[in-house]
């Protein structure tokens, strides 16, 4: 109605009032003792386990990789050292999306697919917050091409990192070896923490053999990163242990005389120290540059020596198996002393040809008229008569010269301290039935008599059977290796080779020695201006079988079908100090191609700093 006044009830106001004043009091208690309770559960009761995800989010641990030993010679020569490069590496964790990430990247400085495959394959065995390289020794360009696009690519760093060098690239290849990337079947091989930021490993030779004492320890390092995963400080470090530096038997100097002095031709030099087994020089030829294996080498390149006829990547020192020839005539001669089968003045005629029984197949002497009527032991070592060791293999038998051999290290690795070495071959009956199944013929043995037939021998395992003459009979393990960090490596003799009369060995040895210093010595055109004497067996290896009455005729033939070139030796002859074995493939004549070789390598270390005698053939 019109005009009506309303009147309000305070009092029910009031009291509705109070009612939502407690209410919303009672709410924000209720709120508020949520919220303590609450804060008191996360500063408190999880106090440990937020604080260590919040440094999860921004503290991380990562390995610190150690410096790789450096690599001497016996001089101090540098041998293998260690360079920075700059490398792309990848955290897995700080990527959002890898695809597109692996795309602008490659999009940027371009990527090889082999490198992204070997990344894409390292990825899932990585330590969680570990960085995982994706592309090795960047350029300039592409660092700063990097840096331009550096917002786009969280989890995307340019990490620095030594990595091997090896100064004086294809000369030591095969007697160092080298390094290179960890490949998948390693991977799957090694303890990840041991090699936790590591990206290389020992592949060959030195580098590989003694891994363990190169490599060295990992340390780690607890950084503080921003929200993008960079680094902003190092909060603790843990340093890695160094690896030990190798200091080598070799030499710097005689290593490069012996590569030098083969020049073009396939081929080896090994040569020891035979008081000690130190190995002095350990040359292969052809040879190749190990450093662009180190940070990965290109297909291509890779392929031509892979493929090359030459096959530079073999380490003929202790993977080439040759014939050994003529070599090995001191040491069958006195196995014919040692068994009484022959004395030092016993004869053997030598019309050119030698048959069994008097009867069948001739088996020729080089020297088609052959050596007179009646050749002594000294005489067939001084002139390599092939009669003389015909007979005396016939009257011996091939087991006595089998077990004869073992002794000065034939048809068993040597054991020196480098990878993949070959056994070779010191044939037998038992060995012929189990490899080939047939039994072993008499022709055979004379065959061996002479170094051939199916007996194979390394480079190294000449050496090490000159050296153990050179000895009179104490063998010892070749080594390269004298030295690991502050620890000397002892010289080991296997075993000794006691002759029934000592004299003995001055007698084949003295023969050696008319070798080169004698006027019918089949190496005397070594001898010119030789201040020590040298006591050495020149060799000649057949390559491919000539028919009974053909002649070798070298004109007529390939260049690798032609004969292998052999010679040991070792200086000075009264009082050895380096025994040496050569192998030219192809080479026709130790005396001419061999020996030559041989004498550089002595006088390199016999007479350092004098200059080089001209070899007269």
């Amino acid at each position: 109605m019109a005009g009506q006044i309303s009147i309000r009830d305070t009092q029910t106001e009031t009291r509705v009032f109070s009612k939502r004043a407690v209410l919303a009091a009672v709410v924000v208690v209720l709120a508020a003792c949520g919220l303590l309770t609450r804060y008191f559960h996360l500063q408190v009761v999880d106090h440990e386990k937020y604080r260590t995800e919040s440094d999860r989010n921004r503290i991380h641990a990562r390995p610190v990789p150690p410096r790789r030993g450096l690599i001497f010679d016996r001089h101090g020569v540098v041998l293998a050292d260690n360079r920075p490069i700059f490398n792309l590496v990848v955290t897995r964790e700080r990527v959002r999306d890898m695809d597109q990430t692996l795309a602008l990247i490659g999009n940027t400085i371009g990527l090889d697919s082999a490198d992204v495959e070997r990344f894409r394959k390292r990825l899932p065995r990585q330590l969680p917050f570990e960085a995982v390289p994706l592309k090795f020794n960047l350029s300039e360009e592409e660092i700063a091409r990097l840096a331009v696009n550096r917002h786009l690519l969280p989890g995307v760093e340019v990490e620095a990192e030594l990595v091997r060098h090896y100064p004086h690239g294809e000369l030591l290849a095969h007697a160092v070896g080298y390094v290179g990337r960890i490949n998948e079947s390693e991977l799957a091989t090694l303890d990840p923490a041991d090699y936790a930021g590591t990206n290389l490993i020992g592949k060959n030779g030195i580098e590989k053999f003694h891994e363990d004492a190169l490599h060295g320890s990992v340390g780690y390092e607890n950084v503080e990163t921003n929200a993008r995963g960079r680094v902003l400080r190092v909060l603790e470090r843990i340093d890695p242990g160094a690896g030990q530096d190798l200091v080598l038997e070799l030499d710097f100097e005689v290593q490069r005389v012996a590569q030098q002095a083969l020049g073009a031709e396939r081929g080896a030099v090994v040569a020891i120290d035979p008081q000690t087994g130190g190995v002095i020089a350990l040359a292969s030829s052809p040879s190749f540059d190990p450093n662009p294996f180190v940070s990965g080498i290109s297909g291509p390149a890779y392929a031509l020596l892979r493929d090359s006829p030459d096959h530079p990547l073999i380490n003929r020192t202790i993977q080439g198996l040759y014939p050994p020839g003529s070599t090995v005539k001191p040491m069958y001669a006195l196995a014919g002393l040692y068994y009484g089968i022959s004395t030092p003045t016993s004869a053997v005629p030598d019309p050119g040809w030698y048959q069994l029984g008097g009867v069948g197949r001739r088996y020729r002497d080089w020297k088609k008229w052959g050596h007179g009527g009646a050749v002594n032991l000294t005489q067939a070592i001084i002139e390599s008569c092939d009669v003389y060791f015909y007979d005396l293999a016939n009257r011996m038998g091939m087991q006595r010269m089998h077990d004869f051999a073992l002794d000065f290290g034939m048809g068993s690795a040597t054991g020196v301290d480098q990878t993949a070495e070959r056994r070779g071959v010191m044939p037998s009956n038992a060995w012929k039935l189990a490899a080939i199944g047939q039994r072993w013929y008499p022709g055979e043995t004379l065959s061996v008599g002479i170094g051939q037939g199916y007996m194979l021998a390394t480079p190294m395992q000449l050496a090490v059977m000159t050296a153990t003459i050179a000895n009179r009979g104490r063998h010892y393990r070749p080594r390269l290796v004298q030295r690991i960090g502050a620890g000397v490596q002892e010289p080991e003799l296997l075993h000794t080779v006691e002759m029934p009369d000592p004299a003995y060995w001055d007698i084949v040895v003295k023969a050696m020695e008319d070798v080169v210093h004698g006027p019918r010595g089949t190496a005397k055109a070594i001898n010119k201006d030789l201040s020590y004497r040298i006591a050495g067996k020149t060799g000649t290896a057949q390559v491919v079988g000539i028919a009974q009455n053909a002649t070798y005729d070298s004109a007529k033939l390939d260049k690798r079908q032609r004969d292998h070139a052999l010679f040991v030796a070792f200086a000075p002859a009264e009082d050895p100090r380096i025994a040496v074995a050569v192998m030219v493939e192809n080479g026709e004549h130790g005396s001419t191609t061999a020996a030559p070789v041989a004498r550089k390598v002595m006088d390199a270390y016999l007479l350092p700093g004098a200059p080089a005698a001209e070899q007269t053939p």
